[in-house]
Formats: structure tokens, C-alpha cells, sequence
């Protein structure tokens, strides 16, 4: 099975490359060094003390669902969302997922995730941003979302990462089952939790219609699990919804993220997340393969097989200094 997984990953990885090659040598000149969209450059270079700050080269890719559904907006995939910001003092980046099982209720589960991860990229660049607290961009955000004149209806996972640059240390904020990954040299040295209730039910902030409150889950920001780390140049940070995990298994994961290690060109990093997005994508649809999500399920005496078809978002970013 992970021989035939690598091939996929190496197929994919071809047609990507072959398929927008063309496109993107036009973009950039024909050169590695024009700088891409996706690339952060603020805060870039020494501190005041003389020791290298710390950035983020970051760029995004994937996949609503239902693509008939969902016509591309800026910022969502489908029922998931994401975001990006700077300040002279942080990077941060953020997924929301938007839980699906509204929809039945008439209710657009993208709209609560949007409206979190909207939020929490215009509050990093308020007076009171403080980079050491990523749980506070979500506290305030769903305090905003729960004070809308029209109700924000629904529920949504988040993660939030922030890379403080004064202290070349990254904080991150989890609520549900999106989530990151941190890799150096080959090796997974930092993940998030999985925060579940039960099988397939994650923790999520909920604004539920009059009169269901008590039968809807809802989770404080506070219950978020919260982990802080230094980083080092050259390293690989992914943030993703759990339409990514629950369909790319960790080792297939860390081959196409290892790739990137200490990369700073925003084209060859785009090309990265292009591939791992639709290694997800084609995952999720296949019937036969065996996906982490299936392997979950059969851990809870659930008998599964297969992908299992979602929204798609991945952020991808490395540390440069």
C-alpha cells in the first residue's frame, strides 16, 4: 500500500510541475528570485539586537467539495476557510472548518467559519495583538460573532498559528480536528491534538438557532489546546483542515513536506501545496484506499474503507531568517 501511495505522491507531484511549469515561469520571468503573492515579506532581516527575525514564506491551495455548489471566494474552499496577515512583529495564519451538518437546518456552514477567520486576520493588526496569544484572536472573533445584529449561525473547528518574531517562537491555538504540523530535517518535531468529543464529532465554537442550544455542542475558546515552540531556519509548517488529515497518512505527508525544507523560492513552495492538496483530493475519492479517517473509524469498531470527501484547505509556509 505505501509503495503504491509514494507513486501517487511522485505521479502528482509530475503533473503538477508539468502542468503549470509554463504558467509559472511566465509569472516570475523565467527566474527563481521575483517575489510571488503568497510570499511574506514584512519584518524581513536583523532585529534591533542584530540576531535574525524570523518570517514566514506561506501560500495556500484547495478544494471545496462540491465544486458546483461552491464558486472560488477569496478566502474559502468550499465550508472551510483560512487566512494570512503580518505585523512588524508576527506572522499568522489560520483554518477554520465550517461543520457540514447545518446545511440541513438551511443554514451555510461557510459563512460561520468565514466570519472567524475574517475577523481574527483584521484584529492581528489592532493595538491590542498580542503575538503570544493566539486563543485571543478566536476568543474575540467569536465574541464579534456572537454580537452580529443577524446571527451568524453554525459551528466551526479552528487552529490559529502565530510566529512571533522577536523571540523566534511560534504559538498556536486548536479547537477540533484541523490542526499543523511542524517539520525538521525529516522528522515531525511538532503537531497538534486532535480535540474530540467522540468519534467524528470534534470540539467546535457553535452559535446554535433559538432553541437548540441544548442540544448542540459548544466549546469555549478557552478549551482550545494551546502549545508554544522556537523555530529554526529552514523549517516547514503546515496548517490544514481535517480534509487533508484524515485523508494523507503522516508518513506520505512528511515525504512531500520534506521536499521543501529551508525552501524560500513562493513558486516552488506553491507547487508543494498544489500537489499535497490534490493528494488529499484524489484520496478522498477513492473508494479502496485505507485513509487515516477509515483507520479511525475501525478504532472505534466502525467498519470503513476509503477517503473521505471534504473541503480541502492547506497552508503551507516555511521559516526563513
Amino acid at each position: 500500500m505505501h509503495s503504491s501511495l509514494n507513486w501517487t505522491s511522485r505521479a502528482i507531484s509530475r503533473v503538477l510541475r508539468n502542468s503549470f511549469s509554463t504558467l509559472l515561469e511566465t509569472a516570475t520571468g523565467g527566474g527563481g528570485g521575483a517575489a510571488a503573492k503568497g510570499a511574506t515579506k514584512s519584518g524581513a532581516g536583523a532585529g534591533s539586537s542584530g540576531a535574525p527575525r524570523p518570517r514566514f514564506v506561506s501560500v495556500v491551495c484547495g478544494f471545496a467539495k462540491d465544486n458546483l455548489r461552491h464558486k472560488y471566494k477569496p478566502g474559502k474552499y468550499g465550508e472551510d476557510s483560512w487566512f494570512k496577515a503580518s505585523t512588524a512583529s508576527a506572522d499568522v495564519m489560520g483554518v477554520a472548518d465550517g461543520v457540514g451538518g447545518w446545511r440541513s437546518y438551511g443554514i451555510d456552514p461557510g459563512e460561520f467559519s468565514s466570519f472567524l477567520m475574517r475577523t481574527c486576520e483584521r484584529l492581528v493588526q489592532c493595538s491590542h495583538f498580542n503575538p503570544q496569544r493566539p486563543v485571543n484572536l478566536l476568543a474575540y472573533s467569536y465574541c464579534e460573532l456572537m454580537e452580529q445584529k443577524k446571527p451568524i449561525l453554525g459551528s466551526s473547528t479552528a487552529c490559529v498559528l502565530i510566529l512571533n518574531r522577536e523571540t523566534s517562537t511560534v504559538h498556536t491555538a486548536n479547537i477540533g480536528d484541523s490542526g499543523f504540523i511542524v517539520v525538521r530535517e525529516g522528522q515531525v518535531v511538532h503537531k497538534s491534538e486532535e480535540q474530540q468529543h467522540y468519534f467524528n464529532t470534534p470540539f467546535q465554537l457553535s452559535l446554535p438557532p433559538p432553541g437548540h442550544g441544548p442540544n448542540v455542542l459548544s466549546d469555549s475558546p478557552e478549551s482550545a489546546d494551546t502549545m508554544s515552540f522556537p523555530v529554526r531556519d529552514g523549517d516547514v509548517i503546515l496548517i490544514a483542515t481535517d480534509g487533508v488529515f484524515d485523508n494523507v497518512p503522516e508518513d506520505l505527508m512528511l515525504q512531500v513536506l520534506s521536499e521543501v525544507e529551508g525552501e524560500r523560492d513562493p513558486v516552488k513552495l506553491q507547487m508543494t501545496a498544489n500537489s499535497l492538496a490534490l493528494m488529499a483530493r484524489t484520496l478522498s475519492l477513492n473508494s479502496e484506499f485505507l485513509s487515516p479517517f477509515a483507520l479511525s473509524a475501525r478504532r472505534n469498531n466502525i467498519q470503513a474503507r476509503g477517503g473521505k470527501p471534504d473541503d480541502i484547505t492547506v497552508v503551507l509556509a516555511t521559516v526563513a531568517m
